[in-house]
């Protein structure tokens, strides 16, 4: 079993209600344990900001999947949730968003999955978040969580 933490996200509808339900049918999943499962805190958006305010959060994820299967997990979920990718933009409003942040201490990078995610580092939305569930986090390649999330401020 591989350590993987994933962002959650959500703008539109009743936005905790599909999170909850969506970790639900994660931990439901065949070879794929949810752990734990941070605070979900309101946050303004980011890119296109003329859209409501998201609920973020992050869980812990214990899997025995490959990062690609988990990965088509993640998207099949939000699709299944009501997300819509096309005509979006890619910052816009989404029912679900679950992005793949870390998935041991793995470093991938091939089209359609960058492990760690390519913008972590950069949201406090999502290190705190992983610093609640983790505060000795390493972020491979970046550095420790605590260190990453003191440089946002």
């Amino acid at each position: 079993m591989e350590r993987a933490y994933v962002a959650l996200g959500s703008n539109l509808g009743d936005r905790e209600t599909t999170i909850r339900a969506a970790l639900a049918a994660l931990d439901a999943a065949t070879g794929v344990r949810v752990a734990a499962v941070s605070s979900l805190v309101e946050t303004e958006p980011v890119g296109v900001v003329d859209q409501p305010r998201f609920l973020n959060g992050a869980a812990a994820l214990d899997t025995s999947l490959d990062p690609g299967a988990l990965l088509g997990l993640l998207l099949a979920l939000e699709r299944r949730f009501g997300r819509d990718r096309e005509g979006v933009p890619a910052q816009g409003p989404r029912t679900l968003d679950l992005d793949l942040l870390l998935y041991g201490n793995a470093r991938i990078h091939r089209p359609g999955l960058e492990i760690p995610h390519p913008r972590l580092h950069e949201r406090a939305f999502v290190l705190a978040p992983l610093a609640e569930l983790d505060p000795s986090l390493e972020v491979p390649g970046k550095g420790d969580i605590q260190t990453l999330l003191a440089g946002l401020h």
